[in-house]
């Protein structure tokens, strides 16, 4: 009951900022195209880097959207450096991440998490492009659309591309990186009692920050969904700079993802891409684990009350908003798995119909073309002896019944 407590508490705390995030995440896309955004990036200097590095710190795309639109920046003439670029600051921010950030972390947080992914852009991309010679850019366009608002025209389409845009496809994008997130979260802040790390040596900042790489590159998270592990670290005993580490490395890489730029950007870029993400992460690391120092702050102060215990009365604005988006997030998991789930048995059912007047195996080859010919029919097999038809899948029956009939057969449905 404690556990379910506190995985409520910090989504309610998590869903405002989330909400407002998704709203400005539906903007952003009516309102910037990756066709202008790659028109930008050709050039072979430290501007389409700078660009770069500008454009990807408030898209909202994680690493599903980041690595088709970077293939396609790719593909379309932009040099390496600013693809790099494009990939080193995109996934490790973006205006919601940014919002929720600020929300959950403190402000601190919330400047340093996009001051440091567009620095960190700027330098990554300028050092591939002075270690890796730009070849002839391939001007086959390699085109993954990520939005449906490319087209809308009218207001009411707008309305509805942004529906479907923040509230479907983003949403149902980050939708099981989240519930993963809160969970790992939750579990950090149930299981591990409070300063469980003081005194040993994962708590000092490089051992700390080697761990988090060693989690976070392999892992599979976006920049939002980071945010609640990444609080629970600091509240366990971590140093904001090891939780910065994970922040900066979890979401821009994903074994999945790796895979697909060591093909488009060939093995020496890619591995160089990860060691300087690595690198860089762990210098900004330490700088914020500085700022910190400086400015005299403990961490603890700036996060969220669950994660310092302070009791407070969560007001009804949070619990309005976090219902809401609780809706919204059960119909992405609806989309995900249940839809999904039913759409998948229905392609596999099996019906069995009777076919009257075959006389030969022509007429069973007959029948045969005719049922593949209808959209939904994954596999069809004619029994000539018992006259049926047993067809996997799922197919308009009616129209069926209708071509077999048109070539002289008649059709019993069982």
């Amino acid at each position: 009951m404690e556990f379910l407590i506190i995985l409520i508490q910090l989504f309610v705390e998590m869903s405002p900022y989330i909400m407002l995030g998704l709203v400005f995440a539906g903007l952003l896309n009516l309102l910037i195209k990756k066709e202008t955004i790659s028109k930008h990036l050709g050039k072979q200097d430290n501007s389409s880097i700078i660009k770069a590095s500008l454009f990807g710190v408030p898209l909202p795309l994680c690493s599903c959207g980041v690595i088709p639109t970077s293939v396609y920046f790719a593909k379309s003439g932009a040099s390496k450096g600013a693809v790099i670029s494009f990939l080193t600051s995109t996934p490790q921010t973006g205006i919601d991440s940014i919002i929720a950030t600020y929300g959950m972390m403190g402000p601190i947080f919330a400047a340093f998490r996009p001051f440091a992914a567009l620095l960190m852009g700027i330098i990554n991309g300028s050092l591939i492009n002075k270690l890796f010679k730009q070849e002839e850019p391939t001007r086959t366009l390699f085109v993954e659309e990520y939005s449906t608002a490319e087209n809308a025209s009218s207001f009411k389409n707008k309305i509805i591309a942004f529906y479907k845009y923040s509230f479907v496809e983003f949403l149902d994008d980050i939708a099981p990186q989240f519930a993963l997130g809160l969970l790992i979260a939750a579990a950090i802040t149930y299981f591990i009692p409070d300063n469980f790390f003081s005194g040993s040596i994962i708590q000092d900042e490089l051992p700390g920050m080697l761990a988090a790489i060693l989690i976070g590159v392999p892992m599979y998270i976006c920049a939002t969904s980071a945010i609640p592990i990444a609080m629970s670290l600091i509240a366990k005993g971590f140093s904001p700079g090891v939780a910065f580490v994970f922040l900066a490395v979890g979401p821009a890489t994903n074994a999945a993802s790796f895979v697909i730029l060591m093909k488009v950007l060939g093995r020496k870029v890619a591995f160089s891409y990860l060691l300087l993400l690595i690198i860089t992460s762990i210098i900004f690391g330490y700088l914020l684990d500085y700022i910190f120092l400086a400015l005299d702050v403990n961490p603890l102060s700036q996060l969220s009350s669950i994660h310092h215990h302070h009791s407070s009365v969560i007001n009804s604005f949070y619990v309005i908003v976090s219902i809401v988006f609780f809706a919204f997030l059960s119909m992405s998991f609806y989309r995900l798995y249940i839809k999904k789930y039913f759409e998948k048995s229905k392609e596999n059912k099996m019906i069995i119909i009777k076919v009257k007047g075959m006389n030969c195996n022509h007429c069973v080859s007959n029948v045969t073309k005719i049922i593949h010919s209808v959209a939904g029919t994954s596999k069809v097999e004619v029994n000539l002896a018992t006259e049926t038809a047993i067809i996997e899948g799922n197919p308009n029956l009616a129209e069926i019944k209708r071509l077999i009939e048109e070539a002289g057969y008649r059709v019993e449905m069982e």
